[in-house]
């Protein structure tokens, strides 16, 4: 008697990093067949039609399987947060994208699907923390404000491939005449920072912008933790020097305008409303603002 194909949710976005082909979405449905799974697949048609698809369709499949880049894989995880935790099927990622942080932070093989299916069919499932921009929405991986943030999530994709988020901040406070420092109070689990920031980030990811890397030994990406980092306004260029070096070199404790926390929570008190990203997307602006962590939101296949 011939087993029951397992069922499998495929979610495309065709134009991700424009490398998506006909063949190559063949060869990975071909290998997941081969493999005993009988996909599905849906297209993105839209920016948001990834969150509508995932929290309508992928209940009934035992794995969904992402083909496309950080945002699309942000828009998926927003949709299975919305599901109860035991309606959520474990996801797997094939990063088709141009920045690919969460690629690189899961240490998947970036633009060669083969190589990712195999992670999916093989792999051990990571029990992966979420954020979430209460009032707003979830993010996968950044949510954060300031220094160029607003530039650089509407270049295009032609420019994003070359030039990652802190790749425009670590180019940009050379230029300090033209970077804004926001007055803020930030309350976080155990206590309390207040300063003038130029650059605020919340993440859970060891690659922010396709260039900078976090300090893997202090990113755990199952601990219900957020990292925070936060970047002062330099008053000299000895100061400059030292959130440039202290980024580039993950060493952030040289530097006294570079502020690094642990938190499952963290609040934002601003003097004005100050615009916000989130996972590379429009987060809107806020006085204030709170952030959370939910711990080991999704199980990600790595």
């Amino acid at each position: 008697m011939e087993k029951t194909p397992k069922k499998l949710m495929m979610l495309v976005n065709p134009a991700a990093g424009r490398a998506i082909t006909d063949p190559l979405l063949g060869s990975a449905v071909g290998a997941f067949c081969e493999a005993g799974y009988c996909p599905t697949v849906y297209y993105t048609t839209a920016p948001g039609t990834a969150a509508e698809l995932a929290e309508t369709y992928s209940p009934d499949y035992e794995r969904l399987v992402v083909l496309g880049g950080d945002g699309t894989l942000s828009d998926v995880i927003a949709g299975l947060m919305n599901l109860s935790e035991a309606a959520r099927p474990r996801v797997g990622y094939i990063p088709m994208g141009t920045a690919n942080d969460v690629a690189n932070t899961l240490g998947l093989p970036m633009r060669q699907p083969q190589k990712a299916v195999e992670k999916i069919l093989t792999g051990t499932p990571l029990e992966y923390d979420v954020g979430e921009m209460l009032g707003v929405g979830f993010f996968t991986y950044i949510a954060a404000f300031g220094a160029f943030t607003e530039v650089s999530y509407k270049t295009d994709q032609e420019l994003k491939r070359t030039l990652g988020h802190l790749a425009y901040v670590i180019a940009g406070i050379t230029s300090l005449g033209s970077i804004k420092a926001y007055p803020a109070r930030v309350e976080y689990d155990g206590g309390s920072v207040e300063g003038r920031f130029i650059y605020g980030a919340v993440s859970n990811a060891v690659s922010v912008g396709g260039m900078v890397k976090m300090d893997p030994s202090l990113v755990d990406l199952s601990d219900g933790k957020m990292e925070i980092l936060l970047v002062r306004e330099p008053k000299s260029a000895a100061d400059l020097n030292s959130i440039v070096t202290g980024i580039l070199s993950q060493n952030y404790s040289n530097s006294p305008c570079l502020t690094i926390l642990q938190s499952q929570r963290v609040r934002f008190t601003f003097e004005e409303p100050v615009p916000w990203t989130r996972d590379g997307e429009d987060g809107g602006a806020h006085g204030q603002l709170e952030l959370r962590c939910h711990p080991r939101g999704v199980q990600i296949f790595c």
